[in-house]
């Protein structure tokens, strides 16, 4: 496996696998790597592209400053899943190289409106052009690629997607199923900063997405997430059910397959999980019962 921390021996590495009629996949992270990566990398691998996995924490996508200095970074553990998932190339640049001009402002900001503005968004501001950007500037470096992102950051990939599109990026974008712990836990890297107890009231988030498993109306959905993250004492971000493509909330007059997101705070660890919701009318709901 290549090991690099050069922007422009990356850019060369993913040019020579393409001259040589090799398709490039890119999985780009933020490290303290886990299964959920494992799974995406292993996408990427099935599907017969030479592998390049970034590790990256992006200081332009953090509000806050305590959160982005207790971000976890394991790099040799990093290495070691990488490898074991047969990742071809482990690129992880440095801060001077992504972000010559850090801590001040960069000129130049990748903003996508509407989906970036609300849920986290809303709460987070500045976060999405953050990580727009620095997905912008991945996308720039390694070329044409099949890039993956997991589902559990729903609006990171909704955002993704919509900035690839306007922009007419050589990048398809693969979405990478949610990958959970045995007890329903989503994945998520800052799941290590959470106690026992702490980490038994996240369970909240998925049990609130059970929840609304079944058919019904918009506003019965957010109100029975609500009840079961307010139950377990999770203070609430949001619990919403919207359109997956444009991420606008969803009425009681609307009937299909939308998404449920919920977020919320445990432990001062902000944590987010999603899933298919099912909408029908309050006159069907009604017919039904």
């Amino acid at each position: 496996m290549e090991r690099l921390d050069d922007v422009n021996a990356w850019r060369a590495y993913a040019d020579a696998q393409r001259a040589q009629g090799r398709r490039v996949g890119l999985v780009p992270t933020m490290g303290a790597l886990h299964a959920g990566h494992a799974s995406l990398l292993g996408e990427a691998k099935a599907a017969g592209d030479v592998v390049i996995a970034t590790v990256f924490v992006n200081p332009r996508q953090f509000n806050d400053a305590a959160d982005l200095r207790g971000y976890p970074r394991t790099p040799e553990a990093d290495y070691a899943v990488a490898e074991a998932c047969g990742v071809d190339c482990l690129v992880e640049p440095t801060l001077a190289q992504m972000w010559p001009d850090y801590p001040r402002p960069t000129s130049t900001t990748v903003s996508v409106r509407g989906v970036s503005e609300v849920l986290e968004g809303a709460d987070r501001p500045g976060h999405f052009d953050g990580v727009a950007s620095v997905v912008a500037k991945l996308f720039a470096i390694t070329g044409p690629c099949r890039a993956y992102f997991g589902e559990k950051d729903f609006q990171q990939l909704v955002v993704v997607r919509q900035m690839v599109r306007d922009l007419a990026l050589p990048v398809d974008v693969r979405g990478c199923p949610i990958v959970r712990d045995e007890d329903g836990l989503a994945l998520a890297s800052r799941n290590v900063r959470l106690s026992a107890e702490g980490r038994t009231r996240a369970l909240a988030l998925s049990r609130a997405l059970g929840a609304v498993s079944g058919a019904g109306t918009a506003s019965g959905h957010r109100r029975r997430m609500l009840e079961v993250l307010d139950a377990a004492g999770v203070e609430i971000a949001y619990a919403e059910v919207v359109d997956p493509l444009t991420l606008a909330a969803s009425g009681d007059d609307e009937e299909g397959e939308r998404r449920a997101l919920v977020a919320g705070v445990v432990e001062g660890v902000r944590l987010i999980d999603n899933g298919p919701v099912t909408l029908v009318t309050k006159e069907s709901h009604a017919l039904s019962n």
